[in-house]
């Protein structure tokens, strides 16, 4: 890849580019983002979110692991959800790879349990430096081009408290980027992701929604992350918990 390339130079990109962004230990980010028309079943979200499609699939997902308790329900379907948006993202943007997730341009296709299977883009994305940008940066197009979007959905259709949703995709981001970090920070921090839970304002100036979704704390001689909006999978028959990342004391040891 060079600077130059474009999702318009076929040259430099093809049906097998993202694959190769997605190498190594996070190759399966390869089955969950790709190419909209490589993508069988794949449907446009702005249909899926507008028609009755999101709706259905929280029931197909209810009926078949038992949920009765529709927010329950919903927040767990967010937390595949974005972590098969915001993982490859976070990766193929850490590698100077900017995919293109405006949501009014992607699509998505889903389990037989109802669960996403898996995301659609309309091109490959471009060739972006990333060197030198911090994750306040880095997650600007995931807030305002589709995350806010899906946050309103989840709200309207599953019942769930933006908080609540914005935390489910807080843990993902955070560890994409926590996994592709290569340089331990210059004050000895091993938290890459801390300042996207501890500024108060994106680059835009606008209102960081997952300020204070994570935190960090010191347990005898171990540091543990915990969320700040439990994500409901207590309520799921079946589900195990989350263990010491519960924002529940009572569910840690679940």
């Amino acid at each position: 890849m060079t600077a130059t390339a474009n999702h318009g130079d076929t040259t430099a990109f093809g049906p097998s580019s993202l694959k190769a962004v997605f190498a190594g230990e996070h190759a399966w980010c390869g089955e969950k983002m790709m190419l909209s028309s490589e993508l069988e079943g794949a449907v446009p979200l702005s249909e899926f979110f507008g028609s009755g499609g999101f709706s259905a699939a929280l029931d197909t997902y209810a009926a078949a692991h038992g949920g009765t308790d529709r927010r329950a329900v919903a927040s767990m379907w967010s937390l595949y959800y974005f972590s098969i948006l915001t993982i490859p993202y976070i990766v193929a943007r850490r590698a100077d790879h900017a995919l293109p997730v405006a949501a009014e341009n992607m699509t998505i296709a889903l389990a037989e349990d109802g669960l996403p299977r898996a995301m659609g883009l309309a091109h490959e994305g471009d060739w972006s430096e990333g060197k030198g940008a911090d994750l306040l940066s880095f997650v600007m197009p995931l807030v305002s081009q589709h995350l806010a979007g899906t946050v309103a959905q989840l709200k309207a259709q599953g019942g769930i408290a933006p908080k609540l949703a914005w935390n489910n995709a807080a843990v993902y981001i955070d560890y994409a980027f926590n996994a592709t970090e290569r340089e331990r920070a210059a004050d000895g921090d091993a938290w890459a992701s801390r300042p996207l839970f501890s500024e108060p304002r994106l680059p835009d100036g606008s209102a960081n929604p997952f300020l204070g979704c994570l935190r960090h704390e010191i347990e005898g001689e171990q540091t543990v992350c915990r969320r700040k909006v439990c994500c409901l999978r207590y309520l799921l028959p079946g589900i195990p918990s989350c263990g010491e990342l519960c924002a529940l004391p009572t569910q840690r040891k679940q």
